[in-house]
């Protein structure tokens, strides 16, 4: 094809320059720039606000696990000191039964009568 068929639109009206196409993309490229720095600003932000949420949920698990932990120390003192008082008192009430069976076994050795199988006469 030849050159000189192709029509030169170089002076027409409303047709941009190379300069003026030129100058208009760096337009658009400044632009998106600003809104990616814009972007990236929020970005940021909504980073230190996660990390520092994250930081202050870590403070809060570390005293409700500490919280705990303390709870469940008491929890196994107290089940330890039932259980003391449980043994304690079970053997208390063995060695009563075993004085009780002894006060019987004098009673109706002395006296030939079972105190629990006599009514006394009145």
């Amino acid at each position: 094809m030849d050159p000189y068929d192709i029509e030169d639109t170089s002076d027409w009206l409303g047709t941009p320059t190379e300069l003026e196409t030129c100058r208009q993309f760096l337009l658009m490229l400044e632009n998106e720039v600003q809104e990616l720095t814009s972007q990236l600003r929020k970005a940021r932000q909504d980073v230190f606000g996660l990390v520092q949420m994250h930081a202050d949920v870590s403070k809060e698990r570390d005293k409700l696990r500490a919280d705990f932990n303390r709870a469940r120390t008491d929890a196994l003192e107290a089940q330890r000191q039932a259980i003391d008082i449980q043994i304690k008192s079970s053997s208390e009430l063995m060695s009563k039964d075993r004085v009780i069976s002894e006060l019987y076994a004098t009673v109706v050795s002395l006296t030939g009568v079972e105190p629990f199988t006599q009514i006394p006469k009145q």
